[in-house]
């Protein structure tokens, strides 16, 4: 085959490729998102949900109680909970990171009003507390807070230092 041969046969390939890359052979079966009654969980799996849910709160008090839990956002914060408690504002104060879930929950404009007033947005849009950049905890802060909770949850036995 000559080079000419070669190229047009490579040419009508793509071509042809790209033809039938754009025609719609399922044209009359169009894609759709599930049902909207099919998008949750079921009724007995939100019942279990919500037991968890009120679990969480009644813990949350205790831990209020126990001078264990500062919010800085409105939301339970699950981790905090789980783990023992968490004092969200010291660490928005200090400035060395908040956990995910108030870091999730401050972006998402769900701070406590206390927390809300010393809010704003640096010039690369990133999120500030007192003008001070709202970051995560550091890897080992997070390992720690994990393993604090696999304990208290009953996931895993404590390691005492020898």
């Amino acid at each position: 085959m000559s080079t000419t041969g070669r190229w047009l046969s490579t040419v009508g390939l793509v071509g042809l490729g790209f033809l039938l890359g754009r025609m719609d052979f399922n044209s009359g079966s169009a894609i759709r998102a599930q049902d909207a009654d099919m998008a949750g969980p079921s009724e007995e799996t939100t019942k279990k949900i919500q037991l968890a849910n009120d679990a969480l709160k009644a813990a949350t008090e205790s831990l209020k109680n126990e001078s264990l839990y500062v919010a800085a956002t409105k939301p339970i914060n699950v981790l905090g909970v789980l783990s023992g408690g968490i004092n969200a504002v010291d660490d928005l104060e200090s400035g060395r990171g908040v956990d995910p879930e108030t870091f999730a929950a401050l972006y998402a404009d769900e701070a406590t009003d206390d927390v809300k007033q010393h809010l704003g947005k640096d010039e690369d849009g990133r999120l500030t507390y007192k003008n001070k950049v709202v970051r995560i905890y550091p890897i080992s802060r997070l390992k720690k807070m994990q393993a604090q909770r696999k304990v208290i949850t009953g996931e895993a036995k404590a390691v005492r230092p020898e």
